[in-house]
C-alpha cells in the first residue's frame, strides 16, 4: 500500500469527503488508529508504533513528545515566552537591498547566504511566503457558501484586507484554474447548485512592487503567487508513471501538475484561457509596460505545497518567452515535479530556484520516495533514468525540533502548514545554532490552522476563522450567511477593468516621458 494511502486510511471520513480546509485539519487531530481499545497508554503505544514504522520507511526522525518539566511546570516558563513580546513589532526596520538584490535573487545560487542565514534574505524569504500564505488566507473554504473556491477580496483590497500593504505590492491580476484529470482535494467545490464556477478555482495573483519597495529592493519586482493544498496525500498517490513530455527536448513534469497549469474550456467561466495563458499575459505586459519605461524587471514566483509545483511550471515558461529576464522561485514544502532533464533545461535557462523545506515533512520527499535523484549515482550502469522524479535547485532544510515553540511528535499537517515554514526561517540562523532569539513574527500566527504550538503558550489550535464562522445577526435579530460587497464578488469581467485601467496608467507614464 502506498504511503500516502496508509495516512489517507487511517483519517476520518470527513477527511476523505474533502469538506473543507478547516474540517480536514480538524479531523486530522481526531486520528483514531486500528488498535484494540484497552487504555490511554497502550493506544498511545500503538499509534507510537505506527508513527515510527512510517518514519523508519522515509527516514524520517520522530521525537517524543516531550513531558512537562519542573521547569515547565513552573512560572520559569513564563520567562522563554515573556509578554513583553506583544508590545514589539513584528518586523524589524527594512533596509535596503539595491546594491545586493542579484544575490538575494539567486544570481550565485545563494551561496554563502545560507549558512548563516543572511539577514537580508531572510526577509526576502519571508516576505514572499506571505504573498504565498495570502493565497490561503483569503480562499473561501466554506462549501456551504456559493462562492466557494473563490478569492474572498477583490484584488483592490486582497493585501490591505490581509495586512500586507507593508510589503509595498499591488496585485494587479487574479488567476484561475481548472483540471482536466479528476485530481481530489485540490478543486473546492461548494455544495450548493447555484455557484460562482463549477469548474474552476481562484489559484493565485500577480502583483508588483511599488515604486518606494522598487528603490528599496534595486529593480520592480514582478510577483506570481500560486495556491497549494491542505491536504495532499491523495493527489500524491502513484504518480510514477505519469511523466509527461514538456518543450522540445527529453524533459518531463508530473501530468497532473501541467494538467492544473494548462487545462482551458470555452465552455467554462473563467477557464476559457488556461492559467498558463492568464499568468504569461500579465507578466508579458508589465515586463513590456516597465523596461518600456527603462526600468530594470524582474519576476520572482512563490508557492507552498502544489503552488510551489505550478510556480516551477511558471518560471519554466517564463524563462522561454523572456530571455535575460531574472526569473526566481522561492518555494515552501514543495513536491518534486519533473525529470532529470526537466532540472537541466531550468539550470540552462537560468531560473533560480530556492527550495525551503522542512526536514519532517512528507510532502518534499514526492513523489518520487523511492525513484528519486539519488539514482543518479547509478547512471554509469543504468544510463539516465528518464522517469525518475528529480528536485531543482538550492535548498534551505529546516527543522521542526529546533524551535522551543513547537510540540514533537507525528503531525504531518502540522510539519506541512506555511505557518510553520515561516516560523522556522524567521528563527533560523544557521545549521548548527539554537531558534534565535530575537525572531520577531508572532509565534500565534504557527496554530492558524494547525495544532503545532506547546499547550504552554495558550494558543487556540485552528484559530483563523471569520467571526462568528461567517454569520452576522441581520436587523431581525436572526443569524444568516451575509450578502458579499457586489465589489468582492468573483466576475469574469474583472479582468477587463483592469486592462482598462492599467492602459490608462501607462497612458500617463508615457505623457509623462514625453512632457520631460
Amino acid at each position: 500500500m502506498a504511503f500516502s494511502a496508509m495516512i489517507h486510511n487511517h483519517l476520518p471520513a470527513t477527511v476523505n469527503a474533502g469538506i473543507n480546509r478547516i474540517s480536514a485539519i480538524n479531523a486530522h487531530r481526531e486520528v483514531v488508529f486500528d488498535h484494540p481499545k484497552t487504555n490511554k497508554a497502550t493506544n498511545y503505544k500503538g499509534a507510537r508504533r505506527l508513527a515510527e514504522s512510517l518514519s523508519s520507511l522515509l527516514n524520517l526522525h520522530i521525537e517524543t513528545p516531550l513531558r512537562k518539566t519542573n521547569l515547565q511546570q513552573s512560572n520559569n516558563w513564563d520567562n522563554l515566552f515573556h509578554e513583553e513580546k506583544h508590545d514589539t513589532p513584528t518586523t524589524s526596520p527594512k533596509e535596503s537591498v539595491a546594491d545586493k538584490w542579484r544575490e538575494l535573487h539567486g544570481s550565485m545560487d545563494w551561496n554563502n547566504l545560507f549558512d548563516p542565514l543572511h539577514p537580508w534574505l531572510r526577509r526576502e524569504i519571508v516576505k514572499y511566503g506571505e504573498f504565498a500564505q495570502a493565497t490561503y488566507d483569503a480562499f473561501d473554504f466554506d462549501s456551504h457558501s456559493e462562492y466557494c473556491g473563490s478569492c474572498r477580496y477583490n484584488r483592490n483590497r486582497l493585501f490591505e484586507k490581509l495586512g500586507l500593504t507593508k510589503n509595498g505590492y499591488k496585485v494587479t491580476k487574479y488567476i484561475y484554474a481548472m483540471s482536466h484529470i479528476e485530481m481530489p482535494q485540490w478543486l473546492e467545490r461548494s455544495h450548493l447548485m447555484d455557484t460562482w464556477s463549477k469548474d474552476s478555482n481562484w489559484m493565485g495573483y500577480v502583483a508588483v512592487s511599488d515604486d518606494e519597495e522598487t528603490r528599496r529592493i534595486g529593480r520592480r519586482d514582478i510577483v506570481v503567487a500560486w495556491r497549494g493544498t491542505v491536504v495532499p496525500s491523495e493527489w500524491y498517490e502513484d504518480f510514477q508513471r505519469k511523466l509527461e513530455p514538456i518543450g522540445l527536448g527529453d524533459s518531463k513534469v508530473e501530468h497532473g501538475f501541467l494538467s492544473i497549469y494548462t487545462s482551458k474550456d470555452e465552455s467554462t467561466r473563467y477557464n476559457k484561457s488556461s492559467a498558463s495563458d492568464q499568468v504569461m499575459k500579465e507578466v508579458m505586459k508589465l515586463v513590456k509596460f516597465y523596461e518600456g519605461k527603462g526600468e530594470q524587471v524582474s519576476l520572482t514566483i512563490t508557492g507552498h505545497s502544489l503552488g510551489g509545483a505550478l510556480a516551477l511550471l511558471n518560471a519554466y515558461e517564463a524563462a522561454l518567452h523572456f530571455p535575460g529576464l531574472p526569473v526566481s522561485v522561492i518555494s515552501f514544502g514543495a513536491p518534486r515535479v519533473g525529470n532529470c532533464a526537466f532540472r537541466d533545461e531550468l539550470d540552462e535557462l537560468g531560473v533560480k530556484t530556492l527550495r525551503v523545506i522542512v526536514k519532517q515533512d512528507l510532502v518534499p520527499r514526492m513523489p518520487g520516495i523511492v525513484f528519486n535523484e539519488s539514482l543518479e549515482k547509478f547512471d554509469d550502469i543504468t544510463g539516465t533514468l528518464e522517469w525518475v522524479y528529480t528536485h531543482v535547485g538550492a535548498e534551505l532544510r529546516l527543522d521542526v525540533t529546533s524551535s522551543p515553540y513547537l510540540k514533537r511528535g507525528f503531525n504531518p499537517l502540522g510539519f506541512h502548514s506555511l505557518e510553520t515554514y515561516l516560523h522556522l526561517v524567521d528563527g533560523y540562523l544557521s545549521a548548527e545554532t539554537t531558534f534565535r532569539s530575537d525572531a520577531r513574527r508572532d509565534v500565534s500566527l504557527v496554530n492558524k490552522a494547525c495544532d503545532m504550538l506547546v499547550d504552554e503558550l495558550r494558543i487556540p489550535t485552528c484559530w483563523y476563522q471569520l467571526a462568528n464562522k461567517g454569520l452576522v445577526c441581520n436587523e431581525h435579530g436572526r443569524w444568516v450567511k451575509p450578502r458579499r460587497d457586489p465589489e468582492d464578488i468573483p466576475s469574469p469581467i474583472g479582468s477587463e477593468t483592469h486592462d482598462h485601467s492599467l492602459r490608462l496608467e501607462m497612458q500617463q507614464s508615457y505623457k509623462m516621458l514625453y512632457a520631460s
